[in-house]
């Protein structure tokens, strides 16, 4: 499927890429991974995701303690807001274009974010409408102050899967159900599965993201 694999950096950023074959241009699939993950950690979806699109995993901009990456500095309340993530989501808006990436197709960005991934993914939606083509919040949040960027028409039509575990103890559920009534009151196109598991994605719901991007991709 694809004819390159590797890790790139622009601007002393650090991302893995998958292209598929062809000049292009590509659709462009933005992944992003959770708190301590890297470039690596949203790989194991690939598999169930988006069919010949140029594949785009980042790290994180900022070092966590111990290992690994994150998407905002270490802050002191118990969940970060909106604007926490406003400075990965412009370098993401600025570095995810034309200019870096020739062969995409800037038009049609698809995002899916794991956790922290997530919370960063509904923040670049909600921030920028007009960029995103389809939305994917796996065991994910929207971060707190949300609501101030929303009206009904914000995400008008927007397709979105949203997948939780009813055991996750990480992000309790209670924030996932939340995510999906504001998101649906924007005017998103929800898909939503629930499981019981923790914080991770079931079997059940690795088959609805499947199914849900080759809806999207027909």
């Amino acid at each position: 499927m694809s004819n390159e694999i590797g890790t790139i950096s622009i601007n002393n950023w650090v991302m893995r890429i998958q292209r598929s074959e062809g000049a292009g241009p590509f659709p462009v699939l933005l992944m992003l991974h959770g708190w301590t993950g890297d470039e690596n950690s949203m790989w194991i979806f690939a598999p169930r995701l988006l069919k010949n699109a140029l594949m785009i995993a980042p790290r994180g901009l900022y070092r966590t303690k111990g290992f690994g990456y994150g998407w905002h500095p270490e802050i002191s309340k118990p969940w970060p807001w909106v604007n926490d993530f406003t400075p990965a989501v412009d370098r993401l808006i600025d570095e995810i274009s034309g200019k870096n990436f020739p062969d995409a197709d800037i038009s049609e960005l698809h995002v899916i974010g794991f956790s922290q991934g997530a919370a960063l993914a509904y923040s670049l939606s909600i921030m920028y409408p007009e960029r995103v083509t389809s939305l994917v919040g796996l065991s994910g949040f929207l971060p707190d102050g949300a609501s101030a960027w929303i009206n009904p028409d914000r995400l008008t039509g927007l397709p979105v899967f949203i997948a939780h575990g009813t055991e996750d103890d990480l992000v309790p559920i209670e924030r996932a159900r939340n995510s999906v009534g504001l998101l649906q009151n924007a005017g998103a196109d929800i898909t939503y599965c629930e499981d019981s598991v923790g914080h991770k994605l079931s079997a059940k719901c690795f088959h609805g993201l499947e199914a849900f991007y080759k809806k999207i991709n027909c």
